[in-house]
């Protein structure tokens, strides 16, 4: 896992869950930037998905346990999946809610994937 590929993951998940929650307090229902958001958030997790598969063959092994990080980073790319599925069908604020729980829980499953990693 690249370091600071994981640390702009961290940003842009934050800075999606924050977007999210302001169009949510502000009874907005989901829109082309909150989803926007969303999708690059997933994006950035599939690019992750592509570089923990190359990064040992390039000398970047995991020290933590691969398991629990291939987990964390399936689940992680399954939340805004997800989250991003229920807005499309649920057009209320609660769907900005939601999108933007799932922005700071990327973040935080981000951050102990670099942990895991080392």
């Amino acid at each position: 896992m690249i370091a600071w590929f994981g640390y702009l993951t961290i940003a842009v998940s934050l800075a999606a869950a924050v977007m999210c929650l302001v169009q949510g307090l502000r009874k907005q229902a989901p829109n082309d930037y909150t989803m926007g958001a969303t999708v690059l958030v997933a994006l950035l997790l599939i690019v992750q998905i592509v570089i923990s598969i190359i990064a040992p063959f390039a000398g970047n092994p995991a020290t933590g346990d691969l398991l629990e990080f291939w987990m964390y980073l399936i689940v992680a790319l399954a939340l805004p999946l997800g989250a991003g599925f229920w807005a499309l069908i649920d057009r209320t604020r609660f769907a900005n809610l939601v999108l933007a729980v799932v922005g700071f829980a990327v973040a935080v499953m981000t951050y102990r994937m670099l942990v895991i990693w080392g």
